[in-house]
């Protein structure tokens, strides 16, 4: 089986074990509901049970389990992770609403009645799970969000988790699980799977690394203007597997630094001592990796993608790369191999001297024979558009090959849709996320 067919049929099993267990949970929630069947009875059911399994597939898609990460991609995880978190969130408050309403026309209304549903086995925290799960919520949205420095968002997203956890014990004591020994412990995995590759490979998997290969900064370069190269050095660094066109999730241990991670590629194709990362400056926490001091410890995540050589599946490459984006397409130009057929790059920028890597470039091109084409001035002259017929005119056998992009957001989009109109299947271009 082909690496591209492989990823497919991880992704179809996946979506797949997902849609099942969606039709499960719909499925135990209608057969609790007593006959006849009411219909705001029936909503706060299936709201509930809906709203449990799409937070444990919330926890899943977030988990960075290598299985999932390499073979579907970590940004169209962390897409998916967005549609289910708003999911949950939704079901949340219908389940919550309903069964509100549910009650009180059983019991009537008033302060007894809100006590009386308070006192609900598992409820008093499903409250304050529920809270969490919303606030959470809220301050991922787009709004929000682009109003707060990373670190509280993150703060207060980790939040939804310990939300998760708590509802989670309602759940098992509902009037859909209680009583009904098979289904707590289908559930009871459930959750043990979620929180298990959670902790796995977001916390210990980290440390694990941290320790074992004790890795520290050992060069700080400056290539430009406001674009800096960190060599980070240690241990035994080829048994994290890495591979060109990764990228890993860094955290430097200083205290300005430590509570900020940040997701950057490899900017050169990794060694059995080192790594090397590029960063531009996007903002403060970007701007403070400057003045990094040579010896910081780095705690290092991943390595994450799947935007790797093995994804080809036509004859020859076409590498796009903007900008900074230029550092996982610099680790393909280097490593693809000799069967991957002709490689050309083309490369996006603003003037000449915010070209990064340059004279590495142009050696890599000379000694393994490849096109190297650079693109500069506005994006908004005819003479860089970058257009599906300017497209076929650079690449003739354009669409006969494997396109791997990584760009703004912005020239990523037209790109995207210029390659769509050049007829590039889709299946065809690679590309990671860094934003949603």
């Amino acid at each position: 089986m082909t690496p591209w067919r492989r990823t497919r049929t991880v992704e179809a099993l996946f979506t797949v074990a997902v849609i099942a267990g969606l039709i499960l949970a719909v499925g135990t929630a209608v057969i609790g509901v007593p006959l006849p069947l009411a219909v705001i009875p029936t909503v706060a059911h299936v709201g509930g049970m809906v709203a449990g399994y799409a937070a444990a597939v919330t926890l899943i898609l977030v988990s960075r389990a290598p299985l999932l990460d390499r073979a579907i991609g970590t940004d169209r995880l962390t897409r998916w992770h967005a549609i289910t978190g708003a999911s949950t969130m939704i079901a949340t408050v219908v389940h919550a609403v309903a069964a509100t309403v549910a009650f009180a026309e059983l019991t009537g209304t008033g302060a007894a009645a809100i006590g009386g549903v308070l006192a609900l086995p598992g409820l008093g925290v499903a409250t304050i799970g529920t809270a969490l799960i919303l606030g959470a919520g809220v301050c991922s949205a787009r709004a929000v969000r682009r109003r707060l420095r990373y670190e509280t968002w993150h703060a207060l997203h980790l939040l939804m988790y310990v939300g998760i956890a708590l509802a989670f014990v309602h759940a098992l004591a509902g009037p859909d699980l209680a009583g009904r020994p098979l289904h707590q412990v289908l559930w009871t995995l459930l959750y043990t799977v979620a929180f298990g590759l959670l902790l796995r490979y977001r916390l210990l998997e980290p440390l694990v690394t941290m320790w074992r290969q004790r890795m520290r900064v050992a060069q700080v370069i400056e290539e430009g203007p406001g674009v800096t190269t960190i060599l980070v050095a240690g241990r035994n660094v080829d048994e994290l597997r890495a591979e060109p066109g990764q990228f890993f999730r860094w955290r430097f241990l200083t205290r300005d630094t430590w509570l900020s991670t940040h997701p950057f590629s490899l900017s050169a194709p990794p060694t059995a001592s080192s790594l090397r990362l590029t960063v531009k400056d996007a903002g403060d926490g970007t701007r403070l990796l400057r003045g990094i001091p040579v010896g910081t410890r780095v705690l290092a995540e991943g390595p994450y993608g799947g935007m790797t050589a093995t994804r080809r599946s036509g004859h020859g490459v076409l590498l796009i790369a903007g900008g900074v984006g230029i550092t996982p397409m610099r680790t393909l130009f280097e490593t693809l191999p000799p069967d991957a057929g002709p490689v050309t790059l083309l490369y996006r920028a603003s003037t000449l001297d915010d070209l990064v890597f340059r004279q590495e470039l142009e050696l890599i091109a000379h000694q393994r024979g490849a096109d190297l084409r650079y693109i500069i001035g506005r994006s908004s002259h005819p003479a860089t558009d970058l257009g599906a017929a300017r497209l076929h005119q650079l690449v003739p056998d354009l669409t006969h090959r494997d396109v791997y992009l990584c760009a703004s957001e912005r020239l990523a989009s037209s790109i995207r849709a210029a390659l769509e109109d050049a007829g590039v299947p889709r299946r065809r271009v690679h590309e990671e996320r860094f934003s949603f």
